[in-house]
């Protein structure tokens, strides 16, 4: 039943995702919102669909400790999960991402129309200037930027791996950093097509003020993150055990 409930929701996921692409193709001669908007409906519809067909649910901790307006989030990266609940929580949110995925057909457009800020991973200290001026053009426009300071997603209970990229990030924009902490990879395991029933639990720490060094903003940014997620990761690994669901491997 797991698997088949399982199968059932990526077919419904991905059918979504088509249809959401290409009702935004003529979105793409109006305004930026109109896309934005269809994408946090896509997310909702997701995590509704989670929910109805695999009983997986979201609960959102420490939402007090989000300031309203721009704001620069750096989130722990476990799955696909996260690159479509997090913007639905936010008015005005995009994504810093690799670049490659601007090359997708309809996806790529969708994206360069809703204003991700793309990575060119191989141009080093030349991406990053450009990333600083289009965060700081987007935070200028009100936006919540959601980045993941890993780079890429990590299996739960891996060892961390962030990238000094998110402290110049940080540096450039002069902006204000929330850390989010998550186990949404116990529930739904990168490279697997499995989803486990339960509750990712998704918490949002105390805002990082701009202005601190590079090097003691990406020390506390990290653990402030990790000690959160290594938490969540033995709450979700419980309730998966009560559940009589081994989950998957510790990273």
């Amino acid at each position: 039943m797991l698997f088949l409930r399982s199968l059932l929701f990526n077919a419904l996921f991905y059918l979504n995702l088509i249809a959401l692409m290409l009702a935004c193709m003529p979105a793409l001669v109006l305004p930026r919102r109109i896309t934005v908007e269809m994408a946090k409906q896509w997310g909702r519809a997701s995590l509704w669909l989670l929910r109805v067909v695999c009983g997986l649910k979201v609960e959102w901790r420490g939402l007090e400790h989000i300031p309203k307006g721009p704001i620069l989030f750096a989130s722990k990266h476990q799955s696909t999960w996260e690159t479509f609940a997090l913007m639905t929580l936010f008015p005005d949110p995009t994504f810093i991402a690799k670049r490659e995925l601007m090359w997708i057909p309809l996806f790529g457009w969708c994206g360069w129309k809703a204003g991700l800020i793309p990575v060119d991973r191989g141009a080093g200290l030349k991406t990053l200037r450009a990333i600083q001026a289009r965060t700081r053009a987007a935070l200028d426009e009100g936006r919540q930027i959601i980045v993941f300071p890993e780079g890429t997603r990590r299996a739960a209970g891996a060892a961390p791996d962030y990238k000094s990229g998110i402290a110049h990030i940080y540096a450039g924009a002069k902006a204000t950093c929330v850390p989010v902490a998550l186990n949404s990879g116990l529930f739904w395991p990168r490279r697997k097509l499995i989803r486990y029933p339960g509750t990712i639990v998704v918490e949002f720490m105390a805002p990082i003020p701009p202005g601190m060094r590079r090097a003691d903003f990406l020390v506390k940014l990290e653990t402030t993150i990790e000690a959160a997620t290594a938490k969540l990761v033995a709450e979700g690994r419980r309730e998966l055990a009560a559940r009589g669901f081994k989950g998957p491997e510790a990273g």
